[in-house]
């Protein structure tokens, strides 16, 4: 059966349940109202009856009401930036024209691709539509539901999959409901339900393991599926009212990983994943029931914002650690961030990150709040303890400065590598320092037994110490034990004892300073072994290498920067090309900058980075960490 004529048939059969008030039968056994346990609920123990009482009659109630819509369209007529974001929304709309609709194919296990592509597509014209309500707009996006309805199913074998479908079916129906005739609600709603709310109360009754995860899918999968069960909460009741209650109590586990102050340990690309989530959960939560439950209260949310903000460099690449990847792009969380804190940094941040592209979140959110100044009076050293990552710069707002994104971490973290201490080092408009980041998700066991045998993932491939050639513990947490700002200079120290102890270490400190005026980053290792061990220092990047024995000059662009071994004496910097086999990703360009310490129990390791001409001028260090406060820390 083609897909035109299973569509057609399909609408016939809805306008048939729906005549008969049938299309919730599948449901009808469930209770109207039960009470479901809290799970680090911010409120007490919610049921579906109490939590539909509030529940704004009509659509649209997802984010996107009459009054956002007249918002959005008083900002475009007076704001250069908003009406920027609406002609790239109109292009992007005219674009999606000239493209067939999804269809179910899967790469590696995952339909993900397909479902991000609805999402996008589902926001685009249906924002498209709100606003000037040319039918070209819906009708494309009814085409895009229909299709994406007539699947067999929506892979909830990885459920990522199926909760952003169901959260673009929920826009949707919800946005374009008023102008939808009966049988194409009724399609639309039948697929939400069958495909994507009832697979989740199945997950949900079962236990599974992601309706209560500390990490991105919770976010995701649960953020997901409310926006579908608030979508037909008033005709679907009781399967929506359960799963409402569900993602109310569910949600705080995985937003509380923000706290205290903001950090998400799985890399700031899964920051920006889990907070797009969090966001439209907590914006459809207060649209369409009035109020976010306490969800938007739970510490660290106040401050995660500025987590994105400082792991961007000046070069306009993350510090990249875990899975992520360096690329950036725009951010529409900041705007609403910015909005639900009163913290305009943050929309001057949305608005940086969206120069290049916007997306239809961006206007959706739009916050025209704060300037440059707001920026800049931020403090240029950040420690973000609930993920252990540190980070430096000489200034804001200048695409020249030093830049310094570490950690120590904790290596058990969902999507972690093992890279307890490594770092990323931006100077002079460029990045030296690079880390790799994660590679082909779909290699042999990357979430299995083979995860720790690729490079990216490996301890050789970070920017940090390796020990007798061996990987970090997987178990291992590294704490941030010592944090220090100033005028002129700034340090941090990290403990990674923990992750080399297996291989014979008893004491492994890492630290990091950014000194002499904020013009040179200082970087100290201090191992010890019960046995003379090989010590491996290990830095990446895409410069060209010059070396002279305890200097390295790095040249990329024109520019240069000179890394120098000032401890111990006679120690050598060393250099490879590092290449990887396919199916990993290309590694075509990158270096590897080592220092090979063999047969030791004891070493300080101290190199200087010095950019530019600073490099002619001395600079010279000879402390012990634990004398760092005294020197670096005024």
């Amino acid at each position: 059966m083609d897909m035109t004529r299973l569509i057609r048939e399909s609408g016939t059969f809805c306008s048939i349940l729906c005549a008969m008030g049938l299309s919730g039968l599948l449901f009808a056994t469930l209770p109207a109202s039960r009470a479901v346990a809290a799970d680090n609920a911010p409120v007490g123990a919610l049921d579906e009856a109490s939590v539909l009482k509030s529940l704004k009659p009509g659509h649209p109630r997802l984010i996107l009401t009459e009054s956002e819509l007249e918002r959005i369209r008083k900002d475009v007529a007076a704001d250069p930036v908003a009406r920027r974001y609406a002609d790239q929304l109109k292009a992007r709309g005219e674009g999606i024209l000239k493209e067939a609709p999804i269809e179910r194919v899967l790469i590696g296990p995952r339909l993900l691709d397909k479902s991000r592509r609805l999402v996008d597509r589902i926001y685009t014209l249906g924002l498209l539509y709100r606003l000037d309500g040319n039918k070209i707009w819906k009708d494309r996006a009814v085409r895009e539901l229909e299709a994406a309805a007539a699947f067999q199913d929506w892979n909830p074998s990885h459920f990522l999959d199926v909760a952003e479908m169901t959260h673009g079916f929920a826009v949707g129906y919800d946005w374009l409901y008023n102008d939808l005739t009966p049988d194409q609600r009724c399609l639309i709603r039948t697929a939400m339900v069958e495909k994507g709310l009832k697979p989740a109360q199945e997950v949900h009754d079962k236990k599974g393991w992601w309706t209560t995860s500390e990490f991105n899918w919770n976010n995701v999968c649960n953020g997901g599926i409310l926006s579908g069960a608030l979508a037909v909460a008033d005709e679907e009741p009781a399967l929506a009212g359960r799963l409402i209650v569900e993602s109310i109590q569910k949600l705080p586990r995985a937003i509380a990983t923000f706290g205290p102050d903001g950090a998400w340990s799985e890399g700031p690309g899964y920051w920006g994943y889990a907070m797009r989530y969090t966001v439209a959960a907590l914006a459809s939560l207060q649209t369409a029931l009035g109020q976010d439950y306490g969800l938007g209260d739970i510490a660290g949310m106040d401050q995660a914002g500025f987590f994105r903000v400082y792991a961007v460099g000046p070069t306009g690449l993350f510090f990249n650690f875990a899975d992520a990847g360096d690329k950036t792009g725009d951010e529409p969380s900041l705007f609403w961030l910015a909005r639900r804190y009163h913290q305009p940094a943050l929309a001057v941040a949305a608005r940086e990150a969206s120069e290049r592209r916007s997306s239809a979140q961006d206007l959706l959110f739009y916050e025209a709040q704060g300037s440059d100044a707001d920026l800049k009076h931020l403090p240029l050293d950040r420690f973000f303890k609930g993920a252990d990552v540190v980070f430096y710069r000489s200034a804001w707002a200048d695409p020249n400065a030093l830049y310094v994104g570490w950690k120590g971490g904790d290596n058990k973290a969902n999507h972690s590598n093992l890279d307890l201490g490594t770092f990323v080092l931006d100077a002079m408009g460029q990045r030296w320092a690079i880390e790799l980041g994660g590679d082909e998700y779909n290699l042999p066991g990357y979430f299995g037994n083979k995860r720790w045998t690729y490079y990216r993932l490996r301890t050789e491939g970070q920017n940090t110490l390796t020990i007798d050639d061996q990987n970090q513990d997987p178990k291992a947490a590294a704490p941030i034990t010592a944090f220090s700002t100033a005028v002129g200079s700034g340090y941090a120290i990290a403990d990674l004892k923990a992750g080399y102890a297996a291989v014979g270490a008893t004491k492994a400190l890492r630290g990091m300073a950014i000194v002499d005026q904020r013009r040179r980053i200082l970087l100290q290792d201090e191992v010890e072994t019960k046995a003379p061990a090989k010590i491996v220092w290990a830095m990446h990047t895409r410069a060209n290498i010059a070396l002279e024995g305890s200097k390295a000059l790095l040249t990329q662009d024109g520019r240069t920067l000179e890394a120098r071994i000032l401890s111990p004496g006679g120690a050598r910097f060393e250099s490879q090309e590092v290449n990887l086999p396919p199916p990993q990703y290309s590694t075509k360009g990158i270096r590897k900058l080592l220092v090979v310490l063999p047969e030791t129990t004891h070493t300080r390791l101290t190199i200087l980075f010095s950019p530019g001409d600073i490099r002619e001028q001395p600079f010279t260090s000879d402390v012990p960490l634990d004398k760092w406060g005294t020197v670096f820390g005024k």
